[in-house]
């Protein structure tokens, strides 16, 4: 497995997990009581108060489930849609590819693509060909999909060299391209619902932007793209450096100093916008970590990549919130029969939320009327307990890949002076 494959499956794991618990909710999926449980939040820069939720004191004394930085990651929740998806075969050998049973999946996969070239979200398009009606395909760049897709077809044609695979291929990328505004940014659907003003906007949620440009980068530069054409090469490599420019202007400034991003940002003058009603505008403790990375990843960043990473690195160490925990509990009374609740604890490590105030980083959480509230205690049992609120998302970056990126960053500059 190469280390992009690993990090694509683990970014599916998180955002499949968000995404079950949100159906859960909704009564559509498996019960909650077979989840595990994990730590939940949007980026803060302040320690909650004691009382940062009575439902903690209000539960009977139990063993609950508590999410670390090492359980989380070890954690391997049960997966829905699209991380049943494609990207689970992503590690295979070139002989399983050419075998027959990739070659069904490959056509269930080729069944889903629309005419515009995207594939639909919340699908597992590798278990059964697509019979409705195709007007109805829905493509989106949302919750990982048609990446995944085109890069198993792109398997699939390096296997085999159908002409099938790399047509649909090519209009696939053909898509994405298409999809780039002028400034570099990608909206989460193209094109946009009229109906839903946020799909429009330059999307960082689940990655979507992040996980795009990763893609082009493959196109350009990865041997299993190989057989695409020159011109749509340097089309993506293009592509690749408008959305680093336009990372750049969203990077969102208070009093002067570089911070994070939004979730999502208005696709004209870049300021941070909402999405769902309780998503609100913010500073996001999580789509931020993805993009430092993708900055980081780069073989040569400018001055003002650094800067725009140094500046997302400190953000993210005033945001830190210290001294609590989050715990699953067992609740009779609850309509799960579990309760998500905040608990203090001196020893428990750093933990961040997933939105965060503009100008107090003081974290936001929300119920769908779309009022900021300041404490996970303060909203709904419904919000509470199906979105993730709190997490740990930075503890990776700031312990080990941000110093080791500094370092090289050192040891480049001491070589270039030589």
């Amino acid at each position: 497995m190469t280390a992009f494959q690993a990090r694509e499956i683990g970014r599916c794991l998180f955002w499949s997990r968000q995404t079950l618990l949100e159906l859960l909710m909704a009564g559509m999926v498996l019960t909650l009581a077979a989840r595990t449980s994990f730590a939940q939040a949007p980026d803060s820069g302040q320690t909650p108060p004691a009382t940062t939720t009575g439902s903690a004191k209000e539960t009977a004394p139990t063993t609950p489930s508590t999410t670390t930085p090492s359980s989380a990651a070890q954690r391997q929740p049960r997966a829905p849609f699209f991380q049943r998806g494609p990207v689970q075969y992503l590690n295979r050998s070139a002989e399983w590819f050419a075998s027959d049973d990739a070659k069904k999946i490959a056509a269930n996969i080729l069944t889903y693509q629309a005419d515009l070239g995207g594939w639909p979200k919340n699908i597992d398009t590798t278990a059964k060909p697509y019979t409705g009606d195709r007007e109805k395909l829905d493509p989106t760049f949302d919750n990982s999909a048609t990446t995944d897709e085109l890069r198993y077809l792109a398997h699939m044609y390096q296997a085999t060299h159908d002409e099938q695979y790399r047509a649909a291929i090519l209009k696939g990328i053909d898509y994405i391209l298409k999809a780039q505004y002028p400034n570099g940014g990608w909206p989460q659907f193209y094109p946009p619902h009229n109906h839903t003003p946020y799909q429009r906007y330059i999307t960082f949620n689940d990655d979507a932007m992040v996980r795009l440009m990763e893609f082009l980068r493959e196109v350009y530069s990865n041997e299993l793209f190989d057989f695409v054409d020159a011109d749509r090469r340097q089309a993506a490599h293009t592509a690749f450096n408008k959305g680093i420019d336009c990372i750049l202007k969203c990077q969102i400034k208070v009093d002067g100093k570089l911070t994070v991003w939004c979730a999502q940002h208005d696709e004209v003058d870049f300021s941070p916008r909402p999405a769902r009603s309780y998503e609100l505008v913010s500073l996001s403790g999580s789509e931020s970590v993805g993009i430092v990375r993708l900055l980081m990843s780069l073989d040569h960043p400018s001055p003002e990549v650094v800067q725009a990473v140094d500046g997302a690195v400190s953000w993210f160490e005033q945001a830190k919130i210290t001294g609590i925990r989050v715990e699953r509990r067992p609740d009779a009374k609850s309509p799960k029969g579990t309760n998500k609740v905040v608990v203090e604890d001196p020893n428990a490590p750093p933990i961040w939320a997933r939105f965060y105030e503009i100008g107090t980083n003081r974290p936001i959480f929300s119920d769908r009327d779309g009022v900021a509230k300041h404490d996970l205690s303060e909203i709904g049992y419904e919000r509470r307990n199906g979105y993730n609120w709190l997490d740990y998302w930075p503890a990776a970056l700031l312990k080990k890949e941000y110093p080791v990126w500094k370092t090289k960053l050192a040891q480049d500059s001491s070589s270039a002076t030589k």
